[in-house]
């Protein structure tokens, strides 16, 4: 099945849930104009990085999240992948991510299992513990948070079980912007899968982003590549061309994981 994706990258401001919660709606608003079945943002875009002030801004149980993008969904018939929150709960503070089909259900929902400890992640949020594979529209699919793409081991458990398409939301910097493209192009390549992945842009305190969000086809060709701005990228996937690709070098089924451990 064809699908339109947009990607929203956008500066978030930091520390400012408020602010970040009508940005993120006007820009979604911006992206439905080009008509497209699923809309990604990026990571933790209702705070931005603003680790130490968490307990104070953090969206508790994440009811507001949920509640903003059920509400958006259905009424615009558009599945939104909610790139990630910082969720307070009662073991502490998660940057989950929500994914919600076009009736504003919630399909899946997956806190990041991988921590950045260069940005004192470990420190103030604790680490989920569970897969991301859900379907939109027909599609198998995964979702992932930011570091989450250095560990191939992990993407790849969701591609052996059938996903199609990689999504990736994340908070990425530019002075590693080269390995964004060539981890996002290698995971793309070594899943022969789709991979959409939403950066934010601008700066905070003590980091400038890379922007640059990108959608990858299966071959590891890039469909749509944001700059360094605030931006709205488009491109379609589809899953015909994932099973082509698949069946045309069959590494699934190739395979010796007897060998692996």
């Amino acid at each position: 099945m064809a699908l339109k994706v947009a990607c929203i990258q956008f500066d978030i401001a930091f520390g400012d849930p408020e602010k970040n919660f009508l940005r993120a709606e006007e820009k979604m608003k911006e992206a439905l104009q080009s008509n497209p079945d699923i809309l990604v943002l990026p990571e933790l875009w209702s705070t931005g990085y603003d680790l130490a002030r968490l307990q104070d801004i953090a969206d508790e149980n994440g009811e507001k999240t949920k509640q903003f993008f059920s509400s958006f969904a259905q009424n615009h018939q558009v599945a939104i992948i909610a790139g990630s929150v910082a969720k307070k709960t009662e073991r502490g503070i998660t940057n989950t991510m929500y994914v919600f089909n076009h009736e504003g259900e919630v399909v899946s929902e997956y806190s990041k299992l991988h921590l950045f400890k260069l940005m004192d992640e470990h420190v103030y949020l604790q680490a989920g513990e569970t897969q991301n594979l859900f379907t939109l529209n027909d599609t198998s699919c995964a979702g992932f948070i930011c570091y989450d793409i250095r560990f191939p081991e992990w993407m790849r458990v969701h591609t052996s079980q059938g996903a199609e398409v990689l999504f990736v939301s994340a908070e990425w910097p530019l002075p590693r912007l080269a390995h964004w493209r060539a981890l996002l192009i290698s995971r793309a390549i070594e899943n022969q899968c789709y991979v959409v992945a939403c950066n934010c842009t601008g700066s905070n305190p003590d980091n400038v982003f890379a922007g640059h969000s990108l959608i990858i086809d299966p071959w590891g060709e890039i469909v749509a590549e944001a700059t360094e701005e605030e931006e709205i990228i488009t491109g379609v996937i589809d899953s015909e061309k994932v099973r082509q690709v698949r069946s045309q070098i069959p590494i699934f089924s190739d395979r010796r994981t007897n060998f692996y451990s």
